[in-house]
């Protein structure tokens, strides 16, 4: 039996994570700080304060906190950590459900609310002044409304036919390349590259219902995502998954910094399954997302320069039932 023909016939067993991946966001950041020390104060008030919630919460806490960096008092302690613990609540106990439904990304609204906060002031302020001078209100009314776009968060129509791949990320197709052998897939693969300007939607998606296998994070330079080096280069999050289902096929997904997106969020942890078209990251103000699986039966069903959506549009399709592996992919 091939290399090829045991990664998809047996199950393998997900590694641990690697010692630089210790936060959803391995490459910090101002805000990303900041927000870390709300979450101090915020449990020493809970703790102080609301010691009736604190103990409600640890009684419906399903999982294990072990590995957490600090204190799990409820859902929102676990925003840049739910990939250190297997602690989580049911929906139906999370008190913070409701941000679900904002069309806005959830690890994006400290951003949102640092960059936005003083800018609806201002505008606020400049509408409120005499004469000429609400005109310069657009300015900051303007970038209020960008920031607000840039980390939108739009529901999608996620397709259930069997055998679909969908996109990872938001953008447009720039490769599609085929590789002779890739190590993580056992064999001949095809890649696929989306570039994400900042006017994208910027969530990462699961192109397939799959379990992660493995992470690694590469800290690197923050190279414009159209130069080719940048794939080598720049701040890199990999991520190896398996198809959940028969024949259990490997595919990697790559966020990739670029020249204004400095940020890399992926909340997925070693054994984790993830559900096709499932929001797992984002790369913030946009870059390079991609998506390499095997050759084998791929039946490629976009082409390069279209107009992505990730979790909705269909990259590729393999036939149903296939249960070999080969060499070659058709377009």
């Amino acid at each position: 039996m091939s290399k090829a023909d045991l990664c998809h016939t047996s199950r393998s067993e997900p590694l641990p994570l690697p010692d630089n991946l210790r936060s959803v966001q391995p490459g910090g950041g101002r805000c990303y700080r900041l927000e870390l020390g709300w979450g101090w104060l915020r449990r020493w008030y809970l703790r102080r304060f609301r010691a009736g919630y604190v103990r409600r919460m640890a009684e419906l806490r399903r999982g294990d906190a072990t590995g957490a960096p600090h204190e799990i008092l409820d859902p929102r302690d676990l925003k840049y950590c739910a990939n250190q613990c297997t602690a989580h609540w049911a929906a139906e106990h999370d008190p913070f459900r409701w941000r679900e439904r904002l069309p806005l990304a959830r690890w994006g609204l400290a951003e949102l609310f640092i960059m936005g906060v003083p800018l609806a002031a201002l505008t606020a302020l400049l509408l409120a002044a005499p004469g000429l001078v609400r005109i310069a209100a657009v300015v900051p009314a303007t970038l209020l409304a960008l920031v607000a776009y840039f980390f939108r968060d739009p529901s999608r129509r996620v397709p259930s036919e069997a055998g679909f791949l969908v996109a990872p990320a938001d953008g447009k197709l720039v490769e599609i390349a085929q590789l002779d052998d890739d190590p993580f897939i056992g064999g001949p693969a095809v890649r696929f590259g989306v570039f994400l300007s900042i006017f994208n939607v910027h969530i990462n998606r699961a192109p397939e219902r799959a379990r992660v296998l493995e992470l690694r994070y590469r800290p690197g330079e923050f190279l414009n995502a159209l130069d080719p080096q940048s794939a080598l280069r720049n701040e890199a999050l990999w991520i190896g998954l398996e198809a959940d289902v028969p024949p259990h096929r490997r595919m990697v997904v790559r966020q990739i910094s670029g020249l204004i997106a400095r940020r890399i969020v992926c909340a997925l942890r070693p054994g984790q399954v993830v559900e096709r078209g499932e929001k797992f990251g984002m790369i913030k103000l946009g870059s390079r997302t991609e998506l390499i699986v095997p050759a084998e039966g791929l039946q490629v069903r976009a082409k390069l320069g279209d107009r992505l959506k990730a979790g909705s549009t269909v990259l590729a399709q393999y036939p149903i039932n296939t249960e070999s592996t080969g060499n070659g992919a058709s377009a």
